[in-house]
């Protein structure tokens, strides 16, 4: 029979090793918590960021939550990371929550939210607002906006009213984000033209051969509606989980990146595979993101997510 002392030491040293995994993190850290407010693009982002931290050893939950509650939940320590917030169109969230939250890089730029064209109808020379009333009769004078009610559609209707760009007598067909785009994938079937909502990140950069409009910036603001994603995290996170913060500190994203994800999203693949998938296709990535990061138990990161990748 084993001594009790023997007993112990052997118990001790099973409990160790069966802890090892997750002793380099605190265990509030071991579980990574983020928000999405169910964008495509931000389900891509949440995607890459968990594939690579469940391959170093951590866990993810993410919870589908309107941008105010992301926010407010944040706030309550609820929340650890945001990957989507995007600037100017939030900063009355950034303003009253500034103080609960910690900014930790522009994850994102260049992004576009504007009316957009067909490739032929960019080259015939429709490149700007003032541009659309001369086709005036090719476009059947409508634009193609989104779903009914939405502040985008809503400011092409007040440029209508205003007859703004000498578009008075044009229409905005309201018909939600899905029906819109069925709608511009049958006119470049037919190569006919339309002018429609048009916004990057998104698959619509991949699938269409498509061009942004100028002269947009009294409605959609300049540089075609142009805006930049930050990632956030709760306050103190930082110092609390500082190897995730530094995976988030290195983590940047591309348009090109988001759109081909996002593609292979709508093409039936979970955002986790699609993630997996462009990272074996572009390992190159890694070796930035994982400077300075390790496992849970302070082993390579590189090391371990190229293994979990099988690169």
């Amino acid at each position: 029979m084993m001594k009790p002392l023997k007993q112990a030491l052997l118990a001790t040293i099973v409990t160790a090793a069966a802890g090892s995994s997750l002793a380099a993190v605190p265990e509030q850290c071991q579980t990574v918590t983020m928000t999405d407010p169910g964008w495509t693009d931000i389900g891509a982002t949440n995607g890459m960021a968990s594939t690579i931290l469940h391959a170093l050893g951590y866990q993810t939950d993410i919870k589908m939550l309107a941008v105010p509650i992301g926010f407010e939940s944040l706030k309550n320590d609820e929340i650890d990371v945001f990957l989507g917030n995007w600037m100017p169109a939030q900063a009355a969230f950034m303003k009253q929550y500034q103080a609960h939250l910690d900014i930790i890089r522009t994850n994102l730029e260049g992004v576009k939210f504007t009316l957009a064209v067909p490739q032929y109808a960019y080259d015939a020379g429709v490149h700007d607002f003032a541009d659309l009333e001369k086709f005036a009769d090719e476009f059947g004078e409508r634009i193609y906006g989104i779903g009914v009610g939405s502040a985008s559609n809503q400011m092409l209707m007040d440029m209508i009213e205003k007859n703004d760009f000498g578009l008075g007598d044009w229409r905005v067909v309201e018909s939600g984000e899905q029906a819109m785009l069925s709608q511009v994938a049958r006119a470049v079937k037919r190569e006919q033209f339309i002018a429609f909502l048009g916004w990057e990140p998104h698959p619509m950069n991949v699938n269409f051969d498509m061009a942004y409009l100028t002269g947009g910036d009294d409605y959609f603001g300049p540089n075609f509606g142009s805006a930049t994603i930050h990632t956030v995290t709760r306050k103190g996170y930082g110092e609390e989980c500082g190897n995730v913060t530094q995976l988030l500190e290195n983590m940047e994203f591309t348009l090109d990146m988001e759109n081909t994800v996002i593609a292979m999203t709508d093409e039936g693949m979970s955002a986790n595979e699609a993630a997996s998938k462009w990272l074996k296709d572009n390992p190159a990535v890694l070796d930035t993101w994982l400077e300075g990061v390790s496992t849970t138990s302070g082993q390579s990161g590189l090391a371990a997510v190229k293994g979990a990748l099988g690169l």
